[in-house]
């Protein structure tokens, strides 16, 4: 059952992301603008983590008191974590580095 959701969520979420575009495809790939983390992050992250990191839907770790660094996060984003799908297979390592900042500012603003 736990797979199910996993999966059915992370489809939503790449229809989601496919609706945003990816202008790095359609710029090509040295013009592409710098990715934006809190973007990227409401697009993927939100449903689990909330606008502040800290909703914990379905286990999600608070992420305004994660003591994690900045390779921490990107190592979790990438390969997941307990019941989080990792997302390397989703965004590219530009795309979760920028997310992994991000959460370092939900930090800052607990």
């Amino acid at each position: 059952m736990k797979q199910i959701v996993v999966a059915a969520f992370l489809g939503t979420m790449l229809l989601l992301g496919a609706a945003y575009g990816d202008q790095a495809l359609a710029l090509g790939a040295a013009n592409a603008p710098k990715p934006d983390g809190e973007k990227i992050y409401k697009v993927y992250c939100i449903t689990c983590h909330g606008m502040k990191g800290d909703m914990g839907a379905s286990g999600a770790a608070n992420l305004s008191a994660s003591t994690l660094s900045l390779e921490g996060r990107i190592k979790v984003i990438a390969e997941g974590r307990n019941t989080m799908t990792g997302f390397k297979a989703l965004l590219t390592p530009d795309k979760i580095k920028a997310v992994a900042k991000y959460t370092l500012e939900l930090k800052k603003k607990s």
